[in-house]
């Protein structure tokens, strides 16, 4: 055999390995929700082969902008290991036009591609979902509207950890909470929880998208966001 064909073979048995490797990996996310009053904290972990790979991003600020009905939001992203990786902040700035069109290009989407629910499903019932955290304080300053608020939250709560037990595998029991405060207005909500899958999932999922896009090329509209500022910094 020539060395050009072993050559030829050991590559293509290397691709082949680490195509295979890509599609047995699991992903692992981890995320993170605060809200109180004034201040909101959203945070996104990502993680493949044993924290070999990580991706982080926060959104700590979000907030109405003062120059119309615009949501403004910081955005920080880090590669690598926490306090190893490059941090890149971003302030980004949304106006209501650019909602409208996301749920436009949602609409687009839905028309182009045939059984997307069914596919949707499908990829969602291979991901399990760990350690769901729910915990809410809630007062209207009112004890009677208070009690009453605090128990339409509890059936809302129910009905969206109902929800998602039945597109995804629930590994572990939520906790879920609503504190009544009687004394004062107040709204505070934290929602943490771990959802994991496998890339060759994401894949599979993505090739029946395209299999089943019908109608030719959709028109979206959403364009990328506005940034306000932009800073990176290495650490």
């Amino acid at each position: 055999m020539n060395g050009w064909m072993v050559t030829l073979i050991v590559v293509l048995g290397l691709i082949l390995f680490l195509f295979f490797i890509i599609l047995i990996t699991k992903l692992t996310i981890t995320i993170s929700l605060y809200h109180g009053n004034d201040n909101d904290n959203i945070s996104i972990r990502f993680r493949a082969w044993f924290g070999l790979i990580k991706y982080k991003i926060e959104v700590p600020m979000i907030k109405l902008d003062e120059d119309g009905p615009n949501i403004v939001f910081e955005e920080k992203t880090e590669k690598g290991k926490e306090g190893q990786g490059k941090e890149k902040d971003k302030v980004k700035k949304e106006t209501p036009e650019e909602m409208l069109a996301s749920f436009k290009d949602f609409r687009e989407l839905l028309q182009h591609v045939a059984g997307l629910h069914r596919i949707v499903r499908s990829f969602m019932s291979r991901i399990k979902i760990y350690d769901i955290k729910w915990q809410t304080v809630f007062g209207t300053g009112d004890a009677a509207s208070t009690g009453t608020m605090t128990g339409l939250m509890w059936g809302a709560k129910g009905s969206v950890i109902g929800v998602i037990s039945g597109y995804m595998k629930l590994q572990s029991m939520p906790q879920i909470a609503v504190f009544p405060s009687f004394q004062k207005a107040i709204i505070q909500t934290e929602f943490s929880c771990i959802i994991t899958f496998r890339i060759g999932h994401a894949i599979l999922a993505g090739i029946k998208l395209i299999k089943f896009w019908r109608g030719g090329k959709p028109k979206f509209q959403t364009k990328p966001l506005s940034v306000v500022s932009e800073k990176n910094q290495s650490v």
